[in-house]
């Protein structure tokens, strides 16, 4: 595979450092992003004016992209490019359980695989190359694409082999995250009402049973610094507790603890539109 061209689709905050790795491990990459990618793509690699450009070259291409309208469209123009030669669309978005179903049904039924295999890490991870990437494929598709995908992630996992489990994963890691941001600013705001600094809770915390990823790193690095630079959004927080809430109603699963979580998030999302996750520490201990 190294001597094939790889498509890249989508620039952002994860995917720019997903593909400037890949490129600096010497994956050749053509990418695309429709914000503009001139501007975004990382050195080294050859930029395309579009998807159907991308797909005429890369026989494989990854995408990392907002939501499943857009992971759809792309799909579809994939799909439809008159000069494709793509075989297989390794999807590194969070887009839910059933959409993405739908788009591996759309991209088999024109002989294309669909490798369901979203990332958790945040930015942060993304440009060291830590990210962890939850592949649902079949055990033969994960061995050919593991060298590729251990250019930029530190820890590949294969969850199943249904479309979708790599999807359901990621969003019940998220909506962990989730719960444990809202309880630790609970908490640590508790503790600064009786006198308690937060330096101090967070020492304590991180060697004892409290310890958790706000505690550990948000807190540490992002809030205790007051930079509130995680890199992940209310919005983009709100949305992967939604597609978690979905699956959950999909499979009729147990949820006495969701709904309150995604209900703090999201009267936190329509005071803050758009702050980072970590603002919701101030939020919480101004008692909203």
């Amino acid at each position: 595979m190294n001597n094939s061209p790889i498509g890249f689709i989508g620039l952002g905050n994860m995917g720019a450092p997903m593909a400037a790795n890949l490129a600096g491990a010497g994956w050749s990459l053509t990418v695309h992003d429709a914000a503009g990618t001139r501007a975004r793509a990382p050195a080294d690699t050859a930029v395309a004016e579009s998807v159907a450009e991308v797909a005429s070259q890369a026989t494989t291409i990854l995408l990392s992209l907002p939501d499943s309208a857009v992971v759809d469209a792309v799909a579809e123009t994939i799909v439809t490019a008159p000069s494709a030669v793509t075989k297989r669309v390794v999807d590194t978005s969070t887009i839910g359980i059933a959409q993405a179903r739908r788009i591996h049904d759309k991209l088999a039924a024109a002989g294309i695989e669909y490798v369901d295999a979203p990332v958790s890490g945040g930015v942060a991870g993304a440009r060291a190359g830590t990210v962890s990437i939850m592949v649902s494929s079949s055990a033969a598709t994960l061995d050919e694409l593991r060298p590729m995908l251990e250019a930029f992630a530190g820890n590949v996992f294969h969850v199943g082999v249904v479309p979708g489990q790599g999807q359901a994963m990621k969003l019940l890691n998220n909506f962990l995250s989730g719960t444990a941001m809202a309880a630790t600013s609970e908490a640590v705001a508790f503790g600064e009402s009786q006198g308690l600094g937060l330096a101090t809770m967070l020492d304590v915390l991180n060697v004892s049973t409290g310890r958790n990823t706000a505690t550990a790193d948000k807190f540490v690095n992002r809030i205790l610094t007051e930079t509130y630079d995680a890199g992940f959004s209310c919005v983009q927080m709100n949305k992967d507790l939604g597609l978690y809430r979905e699956g959950l109603a999909e499979s009729g699963g147990a949820d006495p603890v969701s709904g309150a979580v995604a209900g703090i998030w999201r009267r936190f999302l329509e005071a803050s539109v758009n702050a980072d996750i970590t603002h919701i520490y101030p939020f919480i201990k101004n008692k909203n």
